[in-house]
């Protein structure tokens, strides 16, 4: 018996030695979350998402981000690097340009080349022909890191984010695994950038933002629209800012939607003067349960990976004016079409998004 009980404490020592001392990559720092507020109000549960058309991809997966372009054309950024090109329907799907990377989000410029934020890469921009060019991968020296979102001004000026100054995807088991260890980290060190392709010169627009992903303008281009991840909310930030800490109050940047009910990620701007927003899941009463807690959000890292507090299977997209009033908000509590990324407004339909799936959703208009 002695024997018996000598082994349990030296295994409940090592347990304890290994969920409190094994290495890991994340330093988790302290941060006050806002109490969820749930599916109420304007986010009341519904299932006008439920049921929706499917576009199948084959063999592809993961139709993040989705945009029509000048010729009439849906284009899908898929996991495997390619850009796929298709008809409005999902016909004649072809290949139109692979990157050797991940692309997060693309817009067209205003002589057709898509400009991509490539997640490996850096900044793209890939022709009509479907060359690839790189316009920048570091901003004064430093490497751009997550280029994850992107949208282009009237005047060429490109706008995109740098998701994550921490956990480049290309080290850490590609765009999903980083996004977790960064959001779980909450260090804060994803930022806004822009290219000037004109001058050819990249600058910091605003920092201090914790996994910024989906970026629009507004309409006169006066205002970013930036969905930050980490803390479920939505920025309107002066463009003509340079390396502005949203940490700092500023009247050049301030929070236009707070404490949402699950993870926001792409924007899109749709018809009417609207913008689209995807969940990629709800909010995890765990993790923020832990929000001050970071040696617990470490210790969940040593834990197998079926252990890990992700996100449940929920689809989940609203739009909102530029003034913050969501005026559209669509769900399907079933998760059977999950981890919606954004929409795509077109005249007749709605494309939406999503992180890993073989298939494009569409609902008619």
């Amino acid at each position: 018996m002695k024997r018996v009980l000598g082994v349990l404490a030296l295994s409940v020592l090592a347990l304890v030695a290994y969920l409190s001392l094994w290495p890991i990559p994340i330093e988790a720092v302290a941060w006050n979350a806002p109490a969820a507020p749930g599916y109420t109000g304007a986010h009341a549960v519904n299932e006008r998402l439920a049921g929706l058309n499917l576009i199948s991809l084959g063999t592809e997966e993961g139709p993040e981000h989705i945009a029509l372009g000048r010729d009439g054309k849906l284009y899908a950024a898929v996991a495997s690097g390619r850009i796929l090109r298709m008809n409005p329907d999902g016909s004649a799907q072809e290949g139109f340009a692979q990157t050797g990377g991940r692309v997060l989000g693309f817009d067209f410029d205003v002589a057709g080349n898509l400009v991509a934020a490539d997640a490996i890469k850096g900044l793209l921009a890939i022709s009509p022909d479907g060359r690839v060019t790189t316009l920048t991968n570091q901003v004064g020296g430093d490497p751009i890191r997550y280029a994850d979102a992107v949208v282009v001004s009237s005047t060429g000026k490109v706008y995109f984010t740098d998701a994550s100054g921490r956990f480049p995807p290309a080290q850490w088991g590609g765009t999903f695994n980083a996004a977790v260890l960064d959001i779980l980290e909450q260090a804060a060190t994803g930022r806004v950038l822009e290219y000037d392709p004109a001058a050819k010169t990249t600058r910091i627009v605003a920092k201090g933002l914790s996994f910024p992903n989906g970026v629009a303008l507004s309409r006169d281009e006066r205002s970013l629209f930036i969905a930050e991840t980490g803390r479920f909310r939505v920025w309107k930030i002066d463009p003509a800012v340079t390396d502005l800490d949203v940490g700092q109050v500023s009247p050049k940047a301030a929070v236009l939607l707070d404490n949402l009910p699950g993870y926001p990620d792409n924007l899109m701007r749709g018809r009417d003067g609207r913008i689209w927003l995807g969940f990629t899941g709800p909010r995890s009463p765990k993790v923020d349960a832990m929000a001050d807690k970071p040696f617990l959000r470490e210790m969940t890292l040593r834990l197998p990976r079926v252990l890990w507090p992700l996100p449940k299977k929920y689809g989940h997209v609203i739009a909102f004016t530029e003034e913050g009033k969501v005026v559209v908000d669509m769900q399907d509590p079933s998760g059977s079409y999950p981890e919606t990324t954004g929409v795509t407004e077109t005249e007749d339909r709605l494309y939406v998004q999503n992180l890993h799936l073989r298939s494009i959703g569409w609902l008619a208009r």
